[in-house]
């Protein structure tokens, strides 16, 4: 589906890397500004694009709120970065993207679960948001979320479970976050775990550059789609754009806070 051609609301895109997209963040801000978008969360994976994170939004504060973490695919590097991920993250929005990923497994399981378990424990003690991978480890994530009882401040980004685990992970009261693939033909299963996602504490994104949205897959992803996404969001939960637009735009803010204060 594609969104309309005027909102009265505008979204927010809760996770683009800004760093990864191959124009100037400027030229990609602008066009998402055009469709609607008000601001952006752009999350480090490691100290090096963290600190470009931050980068981004000192040059586009109004437009651009940022993360420090590490990625579970570089997991066993978390020995001898943790300092300065946490020294970043004393001044950073959010902590992450970090989490599990069991289906690349491109580190360790023991490392993965180390870097996670001590990143979770900075967002506690920092009292900050955390921005959750999570792919093919939903037991895990869960057990581990369970124990530190972060509520609305887990961001799980890119939400691809099924309806039973939406539902467990829900009554945790974690936040969601939908990406590209809800747009997806072949992905039915992820449009029926979305109704399961409640209202006020769901938002979108796109993951930039990757997971681009139907009908644009194979180009490059960027925050101006994220539309595409949320209308597809409007039609699985049966309510006007606009006021999808405002509900993920509301969870944004108040999860992470607003460049405009």
């Amino acid at each position: 589906m594609n969104p309309p051609d005027t909102l009265s609301e505008t979204w927010v895109d809760s996770h683009a890397h800004l760093f990864m997209v191959e124009e100037a963040s400027e030229t990609v801000l602008a066009r998402a500004v055009e469709a609607g978008v008000e601001w952006v969360l752009c999350p480090g994976v490691d100290v090096e694009s963290s600190m470009q994170s931050r980068e981004i939004s000192r040059r586009l504060p109004d437009r651009v709120l940022w993360s420090a973490g590490l990625h579970p695919h570089s997991a066993s590097e978390w020995p001898s970065v943790a300092g300065r991920i946490a020294d970043l993250a004393q001044h950073a929005d959010a902590i992450g993207e970090c989490g599990l990923d069991w289906y690349r497994n491109l580190a360790p399981r023991d490392d993965q679960l180390n870097a996670f378990g001590d990143q979770l424990q900075l967002a506690v003690d920092l009292g900050k948001p955390i921005i959750i991978h999570c792919r093919d480890a939903f037991r895990d994530v869960y057990e581990m979320l369970e124990r530190f009882d972060l509520g609305e401040r887990a961001v799980l980004h890119c939400w691809t479970g099924g309806s039973k685990w939406t539902k467990r992970f829900r009554d945790l009261g974690v936040t969601f976050s939908f990406a590209g693939p809800l747009t997806y033909r072949g992905d039915e299963t992820l449009r029926l775990a979305a109704r399961h996602a409640p209202r006020d504490r769901t938002m979108v994104e796109t993951d930039s550059p990757y997971l681009t949205p139907e009908p644009l897959r194979g180009e490059s992803n960027e925050p101006a789609n994220v539309a595409i996404t949320g209308a597809t969001l409007a039609d699985v939960w049966g309510l006007d754009i606009d006021e999808v637009a405002k509900l993920t735009s509301q969870t944004a803010s108040r999860v992470f806070g607003s460049p405009r204060g």
